[in-house]
């Protein structure tokens, strides 16, 4: 055998070293004692790596509390004597118990250490001998390489978080132990049989023993509220066709947990700074008076996910946007087949068209075969089979549509307000909400109809209702399109591309009833009003003539009384008279002005809006009138992508430029056509000179007579040859707007909206309204923490709306980010339904004095935000009394008193002690926990005083025992 060769224990133990070295954990460490609280308030950080043994692999994390690095002057100073840090910590008494801490930490009190466990979750070390070679190898590592960080190793099934560890100093050992039992043997219930097992264990020899001081903590947990019932009320489903559903009305969403958020209030009373022989605790009595411990703290726990109606709704939306079916599906397809009597051979619908039509043509319209729809809708599913009955769907039509209950026809039909009211001011915060989120304005129609549809699909049948009322919903909007009604709860102007494709839609359809509505009533609606301006990208002409469009807009032509909705008004081509006059025109202007003039003498102007004021045609000399122009044509985001690729595809090839450059001159081509109807015998620069002021340049010169006089001329863009301009003007014909090709054909545009409604799938429609229901949540959930004040709850909020944000600004965003802010939107209801129920529980409204009143308020909210709380006072401060009451109710409710005698004679020695005295007001302790510490001399009465610490946990469970024993290993 070669004894040269490294053996797998000695490679081990090589790596164990090289990682130490790595993490610079070598020679003495050096720390200022701890602040009280410093493990919970301070910031923990860990570092793992992996090592081996043969093949069995490890993993070797060191966990540590950040702080502050200590002066180079004060390591300096360190006694040469001086107990490793480590050491030191075991007898520091200002971190007993951390709420949220490493076990380690809890158990021996270190702030910093090394743990050595098996790398996979399933694997453990159980049998003595490889944990005994593990801690042999653990020994001489640190032996070697002078390292005073504790290093541990997690023996047994994980689960039971069973270490054994060493920890070595200059002259000095600390041995990690622990002990794990299922079944607690009697003697080690009580303080005085703890004792006995320390001292025994320490096995000083001096006499008298160094008094041993002790921590004492015992935890009550209480389960049943029994004085006090859970306040929110599941909502009554019933209640809600009277537009109340337990609070709950139609544009409303719900708020609030259906179950108590607080599940359990934990109490520890802690005794800390006892010394020996103070408090008497054995079999048979016990000094320890929860009421009387001097510290209190609480903690509760809260109920896993508790049912929260707000998230409830949210989730339930949510799933409508995965589900596939289509209207049609999910209402029957058989709703809109005939029956075979009423089906006519597809072979005859070109004899039906050229048959005289047997009825009048009114009857025709589309209104009346949707009429004739819902009767055999109707006929084949049959009322009582409608998802939603009509009660629920009139109050929720009447809710979207206000104007449908005052509405009087005559009163009705002069109405031209869009907007149902503003519940909130547009400058307000909230409100603008709807540009980040791209949903809807609060006070909306889609924002009600996206809350109406989520309280359905909650409600009342489902993705079935939900399908019906979108179906009800489109037969409005037809109905509204055909009598020329307004939409009501929608901004007057072009589609706001800020907020959601529906809502834009809508706008679309409103724009089209708008220009329907003034046509067909005669009168000069908003349709005409254009100040042109935009066209060019130029605003010179807009500042220009602003002033003179307000005071003249109500100076309309005669010619506009005579509009009418047939599609004949609008000229395709011009008769041959007027095709006559305007090569004429054309001529004059290639000829010269002079001819021109001749040829255009016989021209009427049509189509005028008013004279510009200021400007004067360059040759005839008469005053420039502005036009009568159409308005362009308002786009969604859809049309307007549609129409950038399409000007894409043509590509850079100079031909498609050209092409590009055409498709976009419609509009310009338009006003040309305007202006030269009401200008008759003008010429392209004085088209400029209004339309685009910054291409007509103007210069002093000196004429022939000596003379300072103004020339003006057409700048370098307009002079390219073959130009945009210049080519439009050349083709455009005298003819007023009114007589043009509609730039907007709001009749072709309608029902194109009417159809992409149609088409709209329940999955699609809850796409595109899930942004208007988050903004709908994140209002709520503002209303509601308004209310309670809850400091880290403004914060999530604002990293909802900043998530939200830059999620819904983007079309169809990635579920997995949308369940993100469904969760966070959930995780602030249950916050703020914890808090009520806290405030409920302490009574926080009750309290009529001021000041306890506010302490009680900051005592709820740290609870919320923090692990455990301390309680100001103990047992006999403002909170602590509403505890103890709390206590004394739960358990009068849960002691019977035929049992209780026998509970007394049968129980355990544990409880037979807390059954009697004082303690009765408190159920048995959940858990016990106790920490003895001394200094002395180990093994030999003249080795070095050295710090001893055993912690002992006790619950129902298990009961464990946790000891660090120091050894002098100079004098021995």
């Amino acid at each position: 055998t070669d004894f040269t060769t490294a053996s797998e224990c000695e490679r081990f133990i090589s790596k164990i070293e090289e990682v130490l070295n790595d993490w610079k954990l070598i020679g003495i460490s050096s720390g200022k004692p701890l602040e009280k609280g410093v493990y919970t308030t301070g910031i923990w950080e860990e570092k793992s790596d992996e090592i081996s043994f043969a093949d069995f692999k490890f993993s070797i994390t060191h966990h540590y509390l950040v702080q502050e690095p200590s002066d180079k002057d004060g390591r300096e100073e360190l006694v040469e004597d001086a107990l490793p840090l480590p050491m030191q910590d075991l007898l520091c008494m200002n971190n007993d118990f951390p709420p949220r801490a490493h076990c380690l930490v809890r158990w021996y009190g270190l702030r910093e250490f090394v743990v050595i466990a098996p790398a996979a979750n399933n694997d453990a070390v159980l049998s003595e001998s490889k944990c005994n070679l593990l801690l042999s190898s653990v020994s001489i590592a640190l032996g070697n390489t002078g390292c005073q960080v504790p290093l541990f190793v997690q023996i047994h099934h994980k689960w039971r978080r069973m270490y054994v560890g060493e920890c070595q100093g200059p002259g000095v050992r600390t041995d990690f132990e622990m002990v794990h039992l299922r079944k607690v043997p009697n003697q080690y219930t009580h303080l005085s049989g703890l004792l006995d097992i320390f001292k025994t264990k320490i096995g000083c020899p001096l006499t008298p023993l160094p008094p041993v001081s002790m921590t004492i903590r015992l935890t009550y947990v209480l389960q049943d509220w029994q004085q006090y019932v859970w306040p929110q009320q599941p909502p009554d489903i019933d209640a809600l066709v009277g537009g109340e559903v337990g609070g709950l009305e139609f544009g409303k969403l719900p708020f609030g947990a259906c179950e108590d958020p607080i599940s359990e209030l934990h109490l520890a009373t802690t005794w800390p700074y006892l010394m020996e022989g103070i408090i008497v605790e054995n079999d048979v009595y016990s000094d320890l008076d929860p009421v009387q411990a001097p510290q209190w703290s609480v903690r509760v726990r809260k109920a896993d996910n508790p049912q929260c109606l707000l998230g409830d709704f949210l989730t339930e939306f949510f799933k409508l946007c995965r589900r596939k079916e289509s209207t049609d599906e999910i209402l029957g397809r058989s709703a809109f087949e005939e029956e075979g009597k009423e089906v006519a051979d597809i072979t005859h619908a070109l004899s039906k068209l050229t048959e005289p039509a047997p009825v009048p043509i009114h009857k025709l319209s589309v209104t009346n075969m949707v009429h004739s729809a819902k009767k055999k809708i109707r006929k084949h599913r049959g009322v009582d089979e409608s998802p939603l009955n009509n009660e629920v769907l009139n109050t929720i039509l009447l809710f979207l549509f206000p104007d449908a209950a005052e509405k009087l026809m005559d009163g009705f039909e002069s109405r031209t307000s869009t907007s149902a009211g503003n519940n909130l001011p547009p400058e307000n915060e909230d409100y603008n909400l709807f540009s980040q989120f791209k949903s809807a304005p609060s006070d909306s129609l889609t924002y009600k109809l996206a809350l109406c549809l989520c309280m359905i699909n909650f409600y009342h049948g489902g993705v079935k209702g939900v399908a019906h009322l979108w179906q009800e919903f489109v037969l409005e909007m037809r109905y509204r399109w055909e009598n020329n009604y307004l939409i009501p709860g929608l901004a007057n102007g072009p589609p706001d591309l800020r907020c959601c494709l529906l809502h834009q839609k809508l706008q679309m359809l409103n724009c089209c009833i708008e220009r329907k509505k003034a046509r067909d009533e005669g009168k000069r609606g908003s349709v005409s009003d254009r100040s042109p301006s935009g066209a060019s990208g130029d605003p010179g002409k807009g500042a220009e003539q602003a002033g003179d469009n307000l005071d003249k807009e109500k100076e309309v032509g005669k010619s506009w009384d005579s509009w009418s909705d047939s599609e004949e008004e609008f000229f395709e081509c011009l008769s041959d008279t007027e095709d006559f006059k305007g090569n004429g025109q054309e001529n004059g202007k290639k000829g010269g002005a002079k001819e021109g003039n001749k040829e255009t003498v016989n021209l009427k102007p049509e189509g005028r809006l008013h004279p510009h004021g200021k400007l004067m045609l360059l040759h005839p000399g008469e005053p420039l009138y502005i036009p009568i122009t159409q308005e362009p044509a308002p786009m969604t985001e859809d049309l307007l992508e549609e129409q950038s690729e399409v000007l894409a595809k043509l590509g850079t090839s100079a031909e498609g430029a050209h092409l590009r450059a055409r498709m976009q001159s419609a509009c310009l081509l338009s006003d040309m056509e305007s202006f030269k109807a009401a200008n008759p015998g003008c010429c392209l620069e004085d088209f400029v000179r209004w339309y685009s002021p910054r291409d007509y340049i103007e210069e002093e010169v000196i004429d022939e007579k000596g003379n300072v006089v103004i020339k003006g001329e057409l700048s370098a863009r307009m002079k390219i040859p073959s130009n945009m301009w210049v080519e439009a003007w050349e083709t455009a014909k005298p003819v007023p707007a009114r007589r043009q090709k509609r730039l907007f054909d709001d009749t072709r545009e309608a029902e194109k909206v009417l159809h992409y409604l149609a088409v709209q799938k329940p999955a699609d429609l809850a796409r595109h309204l899930l942004p208007c229901i988050i903004h709908a949540a994140v209002l709520k959930v503002k209303e509601e923490e308004a209310l309670e004040d809850i400091s880290s709850v403004k914060k999530i909020i604002k990293q909802i709306i900043s998530h939200s944000s830059k999620v819904l600004r983007f079309p169809n965003p990635e579920d997995k980010k949308l369940e993100e802010i469904i969760a966070q939107i959930m995780s602030v209801e249950a916050i703020i339904a914890r808090a009520r129920s806290l405030k409920a529980k302490f009574g926080v409204e009750k309290c009529e004095n001021k000041e306890e009143k506010e302490d009680l308020q900051r005592f709820v909210n740290c609870l919320l935000e923090q692990p455990e709380v301390s309680v100001v006072g103990a047992g006999r401060g403002p909170a602590g009394s509403i505890i103890h009451k709390l206590f004394v109710s739960a358990q009068r409710v849960s002691v019977v008193p035929p049992l209780d005698e026998e509970l007394r004679r049968s129980g355990s020695p544990e409880e037979r002690r807390l059954n009697t005295g004082a303690a009765s007001d408190f159920p048995p302790p959940t858990g016990r926990e106790v920490i003895l510490r001394t200094t002395v001399p180990r093994p030999a009465p003249y080795s070095k005083p050295l710090p001893q610490r055993m912690y002992s946990v006790l619950t129902k469970e298990d009961f464990r025992l946790v000891g660090a024993f120091s050894a002098d290993t100079t004098f021995f």
